[in-house]
């Protein structure tokens, strides 16, 4: 049994990962291809918090047991079984970073020793903490190609004008050298 695994992030579009991973991939094997895949930082405790269909709470993993075994002790196939359809995977839980793993299939097929990507779309997630936008993303009126029109702007309008008038209040402020020096005894 081989598990489709897509790996997003909340309200971004322009990201996501596809894993194929075999039924027996524990969660830290999981976690340890993501992080290398994805550059997650190697010193930080990591979490993974399983939803059933619900959206409710079924286990957390972690490094340690926190009740319903660790990462290295928990398979994929482990946490289907006890009704996870998705997780919230902590890659820093100190600072609350998380992406979102959604179990999207199960099909019949060889599973290989680790999970691999199948599919991907978008940097890698520090990036939009970066301020990386994706064009998906964007609204609407920001959203166009170079070359084309801009959406709901009519061919008249000029974004330029108000450019003009930037240059025209530089040059009125009197000041030659863009350096105003008051002395206390002038008045």
């Amino acid at each position: 049994m081989v598990f489709r695994v897509r790996v997003t992030l909340s309200g971004i579009k322009g990201f996501y990962r596809v894993y194929s991973a075999g039924e027996d991939t524990t969660l830290y094997t999981l976690h340890k291809q993501m992080r290398a895949d994805m550059e997650f930082p190697q010193d930080q405790l990591i979490m993974f918090k399983a939803m059933d269909s619900l959206g409710d709470v079924v286990a957390r993993y972690g490094l340690f047991d926190l009740g319903a075994g660790a990462v290295d002790e928990v398979t994929l196939a482990m946490a289907a079984k006890a009704g996870a359809v998705s997780f919230v995977y902590f890659y820093d839980v100190t600072n609350r970073k998380s992406v979102n793993i959604a179990i999207e299939e199960e099909v019949e097929g060889l599973s290989s020793a680790y999970p691999v990507i199948v599919d991907s779309k978008g940097p890698n997630p520090i990036e939009f903490e970066n301020g990386y936008v994706a064009f998906e993303d964007l609204p609407d009126h920001q959203r166009h190609l170079p070359g084309e029109g801009i959406p709901g702007l009519d061919d008249d309008e000029d974004f330029d004008d108000e450019d003009e008038d930037l240059d025209e209040e530089e040059e009125d402020d009197g000041d030659e050298d863009g350096k105003e020096i008051y002395d206390e005894s002038e008045e």
